[in-house]
């Protein structure tokens, strides 16, 4: 249950909620039990005559259950959500720190079900679990104190009730947790595959019916969908067990107290209306209790999914000012991306003067795009030194290094949002004279100006509206606005037909200077105008003219 506990630790600013809402469920509980024991001590001693004060409490505890039962409901649920929200955030936060150079081996349909379904499953830990928890541990005391206010008589039934109300609210729910560990984790991954294998189905729809492979992918995605209803039903049987078994201790226990109902007859009808309270507003715990496996399982995906990476770059304890110059020199540069995995780089030493324009080639797999990722802080060398300004990336915080690169990489992405929206990414606060600007540099100013709805025409998702060359301006135009004073631009013409990439290369000749630019790429095509060529090859950077 430890990553259950942990997200409990992440909720820590939601603490006072999820208290205050624990508080007005015991008290609505509380409320609800004194309630029906009343009532059923009114019936007990109808015939008596002396109901006059029973009658007033029962008056005055009414309309207070059904005012608490209301809090209760509004509290715990707006306690509920804002835990769930600031998980999200948490996630989402976290992931995007590991995350920027992309997702890499991770799979985008298995984060967004963790990010999704995972993250449901654990609104069950406060409404289902916790709260009525507390409800079962204030229960159990008033239980016990109701046992000591009756004669001797009714103490050993009152005592065995007492104690199948514990196991039924305490024992069958932990054993059940413990034993649906294993069945929670096989309904989460199975979950997760169904939703993986949908979104891959869905993602590459047109390939599938381009190849008539409607039919295979169909029996994969039934596959994971049987899997998965295996897994639920394993799950629910478990859960129905657990109920079975707290709904076998509710019985036994309102037969003893009735067995005894003759000795002294008000105390005992009014001790089975009790029992039959408690047990009311916990029977959910049994059934919780094997759904506290799956939500275990969920939390340990959702932190799983968060953690730092084993190649994470450590922020320097005190980082230092960023330098003013950005010059970059790469310095005997050693780089792998794993221990099994060959040397990109050996020694790497290159130079790239500030203001300068500088082409990397290259051929795929010879660390082109590793240079990229380097230089924003994605990964760091084994050994040897990157500087910016002279100074060691090392020794300066991502935030900082990334704040002076404007990055077009090669599957740059556009997000189903207008035009404005996109290219307002990296510059929130800029005007429009300065995104007019941008697109003007991009060469597709005229082409927006064109468009009914101008700035605020909707790209589509990643650009499904607008040519794939259009969709590469306006991301150049995006990056442009960024105001940072390096370019990296990744195999920017990658996915375009020869003459559309010839003109998109021209675009960048005519950027205004002052900015350094570094075009990573395959090969050139001779629209370019550059400063100084590299050459990477056996892991070193070799120079060419320009």
């Amino acid at each position: 249950m430890s990553p259950l506990y942990r997200i409990l630790l992440l909720w820590r600013r939601q603490w006072p909620w999820l208290a205050a809402g624990a508080i007005v469920s015991v008290a609505s509980v509380l409320t609800g039990a004194a309630l029906l024991a009343l009532a059923g001590a009114h019936v007990a001693v109808l015939l008596m005559g002396a109901t006059a004060a029973v009658g007033a409490m029962l008056t005055a505890l009414g309309p207070a259950r059904v005012v608490l039962r209301y809090a209760e409901r509004l509290v715990t649920h707006s306690a509920t959500f804002r835990a769930l929200a600031s998980l999200r955030v948490w996630f989402f936060r976290r992931l995007a720190a590991r995350s920027a150079g992309g997702l890499g081996m991770q799979r985008s349909g298995d984060l967004a079900s963790r990010l999704v379904a995972d993250v449901e499953a654990l609104d069950g830990l406060y409404l289902r679990i916790l709260v009525p928890l507390a409800s079962a541990a204030v229960l159990l005391l008033v239980l016990l104190a109701f046992l000591v206010g009756q004669g001797a008589e009714l103490w050993l039934p009152c005592l065995g009730a007492a104690c199948l109300f514990a196991v039924s609210a305490f024992v069958i729910p932990g054993l059940a947790a413990r034993s649906a560990q294993r069945s929670g984790v096989a309904v989460t991954g199975a979950n997760a595959g169904l939703r993986v294998a949908v979104l891959d189905a869905l993602s590459g729809l047109r390939e599938v019916r381009m190849f008539g492979a409607e039919a295979r992918m169909a029996e994969g995605v039934a596959a994971r969908d049987w899997e998965a209803g295996l897994a639920q039903g394993r799950l629910a049987t478990r859960a129905a067990f657990a109920q079975a078994g707290g709904f076998l201790c509710a019985q036994l226990a309102i037969v003893l107290l009735l067995l005894s109902a003759s000795s002294r007859p008000v105390s005992a009808v009014g001790a089975v209306f009790l029992l039959v309270a408690a047990f009311e507003a916990t029977s959910g715990l049994s059934r919780a209790g094997a759904l506290a496996g799956h939500a275990a399982a969920a939390a340990r995906r959702v932190l799983d999914a968060a953690a730092p990476p084993a190649n994470a770059v450590a922020e320097p304890a005190t980082p230092v000012d960023l330098p003013r110059s950005n010059a970059l020199r790469f310095d005997g540069v050693h780089f792998r991306w794993a221990a099994d995995r060959p040397e990109l780089f050996d020694g790497l030493t290159l130079e790239v003067p500030q203001g300068s324009r500088v082409a990397i080639l290259g051929p795929s797999g010879c660390g082109k795009s590793t240079l990229a990722a380097l230089l924003l802080k994605i990964t760091s060398p084994s050994s040897g030194r990157i500087l910016l300004g002279g100074a060691d990336l090392a020794s300066l915080s991502a935030e900082d290094v990334r704040s002076r690169f404007g990055v077009l990489s090669q599957s740059t992405h556009l997000f189903d949002d207008t035009i404005r929206a996109n290219l307002l990414l990296g510059r929130p606060a800029a005007d429009e004279p300065a995104i007019w600007r941008a697109l003007d540099e991009a060469e597709i100013g005229e082409f927006v100006r064109s468009l009914p709805e101008g700035l605020d025409t909707w790209l589509g998702e990643g650009g499904a509206r607008v040519s794939g060359g259009q969709g590469r301006r306006i991301a150049l135009a995006r990056t442009l606005l960024s105001e940072a004073p390096i370019l990296v631009l990744d195999e920017p013409g990658a996915g375009l037909d020869a003459q559309t990439e010839r003109a998109f290369l021209k675009t960048l000749n005519d950027l205004p200077s002052g900015r350094t630019l570094l075009l990573i790429t395959h090969r050139l095509t001779g629209a370019e105008r550059l400063d100084r060529i590299w050459r990477l090859s056996g892991g070193h950077a070799i120079a060419a003219a320009a």
